[in-house]
């Protein structure tokens, strides 16, 4: 699958797997930005993207950087649609107790570019029953 990218930030760099097997891109920052403990900004790529017919991508939080400075994604995963052009950006928020420096070409999250599956939406007067039924949040005893 070939994903077309074009930079519209001069400090832009392509998003790259690190290893082989990796299931996420590396994404990078193009532009400096200090968050502040609890703070959240919305930190641009430099790149507008061309997903293929029937894909997304989704970005997703670094582990390295939540586990050493807290810095996490919000609204992950975020969804990319296939028909978005516009620049891609990363909501990051820091969680940490200290101040986080982004620099340009700084990793700040990774990309999985995935099928989509579409789903009808059917109205029914009932559904099937199943051995977990309408138990919720800790019903299996975790």
């Amino acid at each position: 699958m070939t994903v077309n990218f074009m930079k519209v930030h001069p400090a832009a760099v392509l998003p790259s797997y690190a290893r082989p097997g990796d299931a996420g891109m590396d994404v990078c920052a193009c532009e400096k930005a200090t968050l502040l403990p609890g703070e959240r900004k919305l930190v641009k790529t430099g790149l507008v993207m061309e997903l293929p017919h029937g894909t997304e991508a989704q970005m997703r939080p670094r582990s390295g950087l939540a586990l050493k400075n807290g810095v996490t994604l919000l609204n992950t995963p975020g969804t990319i649609d296939e028909g978005y052009r516009g620049e891609i950006g990363v909501i990051l928020i820091n969680l940490g107790a200290e101040a986080f420096e982004v620099q340009p070409g700084m990793r700040i999250a990774q990309m999985v570019v995935a099928p989509v599956v579409r789903a009808d939406a059917v109205e029914v007067t009932e559904v099937s029953g199943t051995a977990r039924g309408a138990g919720g949040f800790g019903s299996t005893g975790a």
